[in-house]
């Protein structure tokens, strides 16, 4: 077996995707698309028949839970089949043999994806509507009936964030290099600051302006990405989540923070928290809700930062990434301090 620049051998992976799908001809051809910690991701093309996109695992051993890739196949088929924006999913194969993971396929869409909060490079007349769509869409997911489309058994309904509490301390003590005094506090705090309310609803898990496409030239999302941490959780924690940028600064994944938003036309964290309220009908984010969110991104940084050092990140700039942990974790504990 020759290995490419992937990882794997790219012949036994075209013969299967020929064998598996209809209208494919000629050799394949791998793109790996950049951006991302999470299962490495390939843009897939032959001489004929439909442009792909392929998910899959990471080589090596991995934390348990991580990067599961067939709850990925499965949540996406079902959403397609209730209307919700993703990707049409073609195939899941776990067969190793074929490229030494497990993966699936699906149809390439072509839109916008858009990292950036401040979205420079969207006229300025849009932004606002850019960004109340994605509390909109969020909005729309979170009023999915998952029972009803056979996601039943997709999580355990109920008492999300002292489970989600519990499995974030418990990677972090497992990915952890140094103590950290922050994340001790966070620990601390958190069981005891849960909010009496107890909803659970489809989650995304990481839910933001990178992880969704929007129509070529219109604010509007054509497909929700990257369902990875995707699970049967509290709507609250996606919604918070959703609006961390703008408590972060640019240099910490092109945060908002200290921009003049007013003059960029962009909606505040208020704002934008505001809009899914009332897209949802469902009460205010809280303080708890966004210290949560800090610290559990905190603990995957930390997760991406311990695959740094086995050797198996999905990133280029993983390294950096995984680094940004301690940085996540004061923003959490600035905000039990000033408004917790």
């Amino acid at each position: 077996m020759s290995l490419t620049t992937h990882g794997f051998d790219e012949a036994p992976l075209g013969a299967y995707l020929r064998d598996a799908l209809p209208g494919l001809e000629g050799p394949i051809r791998l793109q790996r698309i950049g951006g991302g910690q999470s299962n490495p991701t390939f843009f897939v093309g032959f001489d004929r028949g439909p442009e792909l996109v392929l998910r899959k695992q990471p080589p090596g051993e991995l934390l348990k839970s991580a990067h599961a890739i067939d709850r990925e196949f499965r949540v996406q088929r079902a959403l397609r089949q209730a209307g919700f924006p993703v990707p049409p999913v073609l195939l899941y194969c776990d067969d190793r043999a074929v490229i030494g993971t497990p993966f699936y396929v699906m149809e390439r869409l072509h839109g916008r994806v858009l990292s950036d909060y401040a979205l420079q490079g969207v006229d300025a007349r849009e932004r606002r509507a850019h960004l109340f769509e994605l509390a909109e869409t969020l909005a729309r997911l979170h009023a999915i009936d998952w029972a009803s489309i056979g996601l039943a058994d997709y999580g355990r309904p109920g008492h999300f964030f002292a489970r989600q509490i519990t499995r974030w301390t418990q990677q972090w003590h497992a990915s952890k290099l140094h103590d950290s005094d922050d994340m001790d506090l966070l620990m601390h705090w958190l069981p005891s600051h849960v909010p009496a309310d107890d909803e659970t609803t489809l989650a995304h898990g990481d839910y933001r302006l990178g992880n969704v496409m929007f129509h070529p030239t219109q604010p509007k999302i054509i497909a929700v990405l990257d369902w990875e941490l995707s699970t049967l959780g509290h709507p609250l924690a996606d919604a918070a989540y959703s609006s961390l940028p703008w408590a972060t600064e640019r240099g910490v994944f092109e945060g908002l923070r200290s921009l003049d938003l007013a003059a960029l036309a962009l909606p505040t964290q208020g704002e934008y928290l505001a809009h899914y309220q009332r897209c949802s009908g469902r009460d205010p984010v809280q303080p708890f809700h966004l210290v949560f969110s800090l610290f559990r991104f905190a603990a995957i940084l930390e997760g991406i930062s311990a695959r740094v050092r086995a050797g198996n990140a999905a990133g280029e700039d993983a390294a950096e990434v995984g680094a940004l942990a301690g940085r996540f974790a004061r923003y959490a504990v600035d905000i039990v301090r000033t408004q917790g």
